[in-house]
Formats: structure tokens, C-alpha cells, sequence
């Protein structure tokens, strides 16, 4: 099936011109699984790479707005999926050396 029409590769000679099927694949997007399987896809197309650079800048001009005032304020980066709670900790601070080693050694008995 030709996912963005009604078509298959069944209906090539028929309903469907070679013409036709010739525009259809050299107008594919480069987001498209034949651009990916010829290696022409740049990995831009994907709306959640752009997101995560836009996060990313929106964080590094707050910094640049917080030096820029000499004001000390915290920065809050800007809300990212999966980071929901983000007040939560784990422990109360180092552990120390001893203390892991031997934590560590009874882990790697315990699992071989």
C-alpha cells in the first residue's frame, strides 16, 4: 500500500501510472521509510529533536538574561516531558567509600 494514497503497488500499470508512481516516490519526504532505507533522511524531520533544542535554547538565554541583570536569581528550565517531579530525592547525601565499596561488593556476590 502506498501509505499517503489509496493505492498499491498492485494497481502500477492500471489505476496507477508509472508516471505517476515516479512523482509520488521523487516527492517523498525525507522523513519518508525509502528515504530512510536510501540513507538520504537527515534526522531533522522529527518534530521531538527540534523541541528538545528550542528547550535547550530557551535555558541558555535565561542564563544569559540572569548575567546579563547581575541579578542572582535560579533558573527555571523550561518544562520537559517526563520531568514532572522534579522535587523528588534520592538519599541523603554522599555515601561514604568504604561504605559503597562494601554496598557494591555484596551486589556483585549477590548477582555474579
Amino acid at each position: 500500500m502506498l501509505t499517503r494514497t489509496a493505492y498499491s503497488l498492485d494497481d502500477v500499470g492500471g489505476t496507477l501510472s508509472w508516471g505517476s508512481l515516479h512523482s509520488f516516490i521523487k516527492n517523498l519526504g525525507s522523513d519518508s521509510a525509502l528515504a530512510k532505507e536510501l540513507g538520504k533522511s537527515t534526522g531533522w524531520e522529527n518534530t521531538l529533536t527540534t523541541n528538545q533544542i528550542l528547550a535547550d535554547i530557551y535555558d541558555i538565554l535565561q542564563v544569559i538574561a540572569i548575567l546579563i541583570s547581575r541579578k542572582r536569581k535560579r533558573i527555571t528550565p523550561y518544562p520537559r516531558p517526563g520531568k514532572e517531579n522534579k522535587n523528588r530525592k534520592i538519599g541523603k547525601g554522599a555515601m561514604p567509600f568504604n561504605e559503597l565499596r562494601e554496598w557494591f561488593m555484596r551486589k556483585r556476590e549477590k548477582h555474579g
